[in-house]
């Protein structure tokens, strides 16, 4: 009646024990007839055996690094056009192989769209940035001498991506359209090829500014930009400049005259340009001179700029 019922009983821990108990009762001939197969005997010992060795739980495709997740969303995020296949390009340059349905995977759980519909628009930041590298920005500023009581108009343009300064000129006399348009020449011959990378020069609508001006940049195939009347903010990096050389130089010294004036600006753009941090370029300078040495070197050495007004730091040879 149990076979009819139930061709093969299920025994659990409690029937193995109790058969086992009364197996030892049995005389020793009946105790030789196993009651179960080679089967039996060894599906438990591979049981014994998974109890003992246990893994983790790994089906499938091991999981992506999170190194590689963080640098997938950084490509992603820094280059809007770039599909699965050129970031996999990508990550195959810096050595890490994966496939583009991983790439998609990545980008499905972090809820980034594909390209196409990634990079319908183009965010205020990014277009400014990449408008940047091919601006320039000019202005004036003056300085009053103390010895003559002479009045010095100072003429610079600004690489605005690299907020390198190039000093074009100075004078005494009111500057007109002629001396303007002759520092703009000057600086279109120290440019060279460069001039080539240029697009737009941001000036004001100061009357120093004439059409012979902009008919030099315009020659060049850059585009001269005009800010709106009594709107200094649009023009504000060359604003800052002036702000920051008059705060660190000439508001700090006692310039005497025009050439007194030259030989200040001369060796304080030299430290702006090269020396002095700057906040917009993760704190390093337009054009660095220096190497940057190795940490751990003890033997610093201080360079004055302008009488002590500036120090500069930097290691000293061994």
């Amino acid at each position: 009646m149990l076979r009819r019922s139930n061709p093969r009983p299920q025994l659990d821990w409690a029937d193995r024990a109790v058969l086992a108990a009364l197996v030892r009762r049995l005389p020793r001939s009946l105790r030789e007839h196993r009651l179960v197969t080679p089967g039996t005997i060894l599906r438990r010992h591979r049981r014994l055996v998974a109890k003992k060795w246990t893994y983790p739980n790994r089906t499938g495709r091991p999981p992506v690094d999170n190194t590689i997740v963080a640098l997938i969303e950084r490509m992603t995020r820094e280059n809007t056009g770039w599909g699965y296949r050129r970031i996999q390009g990508e990550l195959l340059k810096l050595g890490h192989r994966v496939a583009d349905s991983t790439v998609r995977r990545v980008l499905e759980r972090l809820r980034i769209p594909p390209a196409p519909r990634r990079d319908t628009d183009t965010s205020w930041r990014r277009f400014l940035h990449a408008q940047a590298a091919s601006m320039l920005a000019c202005d004036f500023f003056h300085v009053d001498c103390a010895a003559t009581l002479k009045r010095v108009d100072v003429f610079f343009v600004m690489e605005v991506a690299t907020r390198y300064i190039r000093i074009l000129g100075t004078t005494t006399t009111n500057p007109d359209g002629a001396w303007t348009t002759q520092q703009a020449r000057n600086l279109l011959m120290d440019l060279g090829d460069r001039a080539d990378d240029l697009r737009f020069l941001i000036r004001d609508r100061a009357g120093q500014f004439t059409a012979s001006f902009d008919a030099v940049f315009s020659g060049a195939g850059i585009q001269v930009v005009k800010i709106p009347p009594r709107g200094p903010r649009a023009n504000a990096h060359a604003e800052r400049f002036v702000g920051t050389v008059r705060c660190e130089a000439t508001d700090r010294l006692p310039i005497l005259n025009e050439h007194h004036l030259r030989t200040v600006l001369q060796r304080y753009t030299n430290h702006y340009n090269h020396r002095r941090p700057h906040q917009a370029r993760q704190l390093a300078p337009p054009r660095p001179d220096p190497p940057i040495a190795e940490p751990g070197c003890t033997s610093i050495r201080r360079r004055p700029v302008l009488g002590g007004l500036i120090n500069e730091y930097e290691h000293a040879a061994a």
